[in-house]
């Protein structure tokens, strides 16, 4: 098995280029994926999330709003950080466990794993082959995100101020992948990098 981080800021395109790899025969470990098995309605999870911020995180049939969770997370005050953070305690440790069982799972094959996690720069791991990066301006990434999302701008840039600068994720790439041009150009570079990898 050779162990494949691969990580962007949201409305980068990293899971278009997951799609790309995955089409090639990549095992793809999606973290973001993960996280929502793990948040399911009654899950231990959610029990802990509304605990912690309270039953306005529900949607009446029980599931997670994500919009409401997104709402008191992602803001710009200390009170918001302090949110991300208890929310990060409690959906990483149940998230990396499983992370872990399915990377293991394929411990002994000779496939290439791609760990599919947008938050690789702010958690840095010691066990990958290599890291993509898949890299756009935030600008194009707002645009992005409230034309294909519908996402309200100032939540989108709120998003993209909290996680890792664009210049600390290109820092941890073994390869980065540029998608401020088309899908073709896009899936060339896709290409180009699973050549070097597989």
């Amino acid at each position: 098995m050779r162990l494949v981080g691969l990580t962007g800021g949201i409305g980068a395109g990293k899971s278009t280029v997951s799609e790309m790899l995955a089409s090639r025969g990549a095992v793809i470990v999606d973290a973001d994926r993960i996280a929502r098995e793990l948040q399911e309605p009654g899950s231990p999870v959610v029990t802990a999330m509304v605990e912690r911020f309270g039953d306005g995180i529900l949607s009446e049939d029980g599931s997670l709003d994500r919009a409401a969770v997104a709402a008191i997370v992602f803001g710009s005050d200390d009170d918001s950080r302090q949110a991300l953070a208890d929310l990060n305690g409690i959906v990483h440790p149940a998230m990396q466990s499983e992370i872990r069982r399915r990377i293991d799972a394929e411990r002994d094959s000779d496939r290439l794993v791609v760990l599919d996690f947008p938050l690789l720069a702010e958690n840095p791991r010691d066990d990958l082959d290599a890291t993509i990066v898949v890299d756009v301006d935030p600008e194009v990434a707002v645009e992005r995100l409230v034309a294909a999302r519908g996402m309200d701008e100032l939540d989108a840039r709120n998003r993209i101020a909290n996680q890792a600068s664009r210049e600390r994720r290109v820092a941890i790439a073994t390869h980065v992948v540029d998608n401020s041009g088309d899908l073709d150009a896009l899936a060339a570079q896709v290409e180009s990098i699973w050549n070097d990898l597989s």
